[in-house]
């Protein structure tokens, strides 16, 4: 489980086949082979440390639902550490399971120094996204601030475009989301009470 809250900014070193290699001083130094990274939001398992370099193995699927092929050597890349028990949950909560790939639509810089973000998502997604809730882009933790159809805006500010990859955004650009979590399962539960034949109605449920 991680917090969108990105750590540090690695580096991709090489990639060969299914395997990247990426330099991540921060998190190799405190992470163990079988250890979880947020790598760009997704969670991949360290399979070799070298010093400032973690190593990981991409199956075929994750290569298929992210955009993580599109790597390629000394780009850069947002990196997370787990979250742990004692850990301050700064942004929300993200798995590191991501629903699908979004493509940037629009980056407008604006005089504070931040940005406006405009991405289209899937429209699978589109049901559990709500203004004001959050989204994960690429392994950061964003609030909703507009939807449009298929698109919704996110607001950047100077810290986010200084500590992270989004700095970088442009116009179709691929970008890893994951919707929350939490969002998921109330429609979940939604769906099996419909299922169910049960209806809400004023708090109370009813048998339908």
């Amino acid at each position: 489980m991680f917090t969108g809250i990105v750590e540090e900014l690695g580096h991709v070193v090489s990639r060969e086949g299914s395997r990247i290699v990426v330099r991540c001083p921060i998190a190799a130094s405190e992470a163990g082979i079988g250890d979880s990274l947020s790598i760009d939001g997704v969670c991949l398992t360290v399979v070799g440390l070298d010093g400032d370099e973690a190593s990981f193995d991409i199956s075929p699927e994750t290569f298929e639902r992210t955009s993580l092929g599109g790597l390629a050597p000394d780009d850069r890349v947002n990196v997370e550490r787990p979250a742990t028990l004692v850990s301050r949950l700064g942004g929300h909560l993200v798995q590191g399971h991501v629903d699908g790939v979004a493509l940037a639509t629009a980056f407008r810089p604006d005089a504070e120094g931040g940005a406006r973000l405009s991405v289209r998502l899937p429209a699978e997604l589109l049901r559990y996204v709500v203004k004001k809730g959050s989204i994960t882009l690429d392994g950061v933790s964003l609030t909703v601030a507009a939807i449009r159809g298929d698109e919704i805006d996110v607001a950047l500010i100077p810290h986010t475009l200084a500590a992270t990859t989004l700095d970088a955004i442009r116009t179709g650009d691929p970008m890893n989301v994951e919707v929350d979590v939490v969002a998921k399962y109330v429609a979940r539960n939604i769906e099996s009470l419909i299922g169910d034949g049960v209806a809400v109605e004023s708090g109370k449920e009813r048998t339908a």
